[in-house]
């Protein structure tokens, strides 16, 4: 993970702090730029910033957070009971991702932390001394620590997103319901889930700012753009999504999370909910109660 005092931006390479020396690569972009999110995105207009690489299959990809100043469109209504930020939680990856487009945390760097104690504890308990057992609980109460803080920083820069967009509502995916889709995952992974959702709701408080959640079925297949919505499995592959019906192509964890806010817009619309009586929105720069669309304001 790279922020603005580790990696440096150029035309056409990005030089990067490692822990050896700074290294230089140079962008492999398409052939052809027309038409595509590199040319849309890669400009003076978008500022860049953070940064994460990720390897898959001896290929090296820089994920990069781009973002700009987006006036108001005047003839959007007044939101009057406010706006939800909708959030993706993931078992790889961006840790979580938020429908305004903001990538937190490092799914893939957590669980590496674990799987490290993990293997340092069993080769520990294989030693059976005392002085081993004691090192296992040292290391044990360290690693606690340290993910709790790790969570902790996560969940406060998704409450710092919540309210510099003036959202007064946050949306999570059923963590009930979110075990069934990840039965893959590690009960470290839904732990994490867990915990980051706890401090997100306890911190949300002191804002003034609702956590509510909602189910997670298909919030990754579904097309958000709001003049389609198809759900299709062909719509995501990997991190990348394009809906085989309308061509529209975001991240695929971003769309989900646009999803996953939206849902709890409809719910409480839906459903009557006190805090939706006149108009509720959702925080992403394309959706709002009314079905209207607006650019957002941040990508990756």
């Amino acid at each position: 993970m790279y922020n603005d005092r580790t990696i440096t931006y150029n035309d056409d390479h990005v030089s990067l702090a490692t822990t050896d020396k700074r290294v230089t690569a140079e962008f492999v972009t398409p052939v052809n730029e027309e038409g595509t999110l590199f040319e849309e995105y890669w400009t003076d207009e978008w500022e860049k910033g953070e940064a994460t690489l990720h390897k898959r299959d001896g290929t090296y990809y820089l994920h990069v957070a781009v973002k700009k100043e987006v006036g108001s469109d005047s003839s959007d209504e007044e939101t009057e009971n406010g706006v939800v930020l909708g959030v993706d939680l993931n078992v790889d990856g961006y840790l979580a991702v938020t429908s305004t487009g903001a990538f937190f945390g490092n799914a893939d760097y957590l669980n590496h932390k674990r799987d490290q104690y993990e293997r340092r504890r069993g080769n520990l308990q294989q030693a059976g001394t005392r002085s081993a057992h004691l090192t296992i609980k040292s290391i044990g109460d360290r690693f606690a620590q340290w993910s709790a803080d790790y969570l902790h920083r996560v969940s406060k820069a998704i409450i710092q997103e919540a309210v510099e967009n003036e959202c007064t509502a946050i949306a999570f995916e059923n963590l009930k319901h979110i075990r069934k889709r990840i039965s893959n995952a590690s009960k470290f992974q839904q732990w994490a889930f867990k915990e980051l959702q706890r401090h997100v709701k306890y911190k949300a408080e002191e804002y003034g700012i609702d956590v509510d959640d909602v189910s997670p079925s298909y919030t990754s297949q579904q097309c958000s753009h709001s003049e389609c919505g198809f759900t299709h499995e062909n719509n995501r592959d990997g991190d990348e999504f394009e809906c085989v019906k309308c061509g529209k192509q975001l991240h695929a964890d971003y769309n989900a999370a646009r999803n996953v806010g939206w849902r709890l817009v409809q719910h409480w619309l839906k459903s009557g909910a006190e805090r939706a009586t006149s108009q509720l929105a959702l925080k992403s720069g394309t959706l709002n109660a009314n079905g209207r669309f607006r650019p957002t304001a941040l990508r990756s």
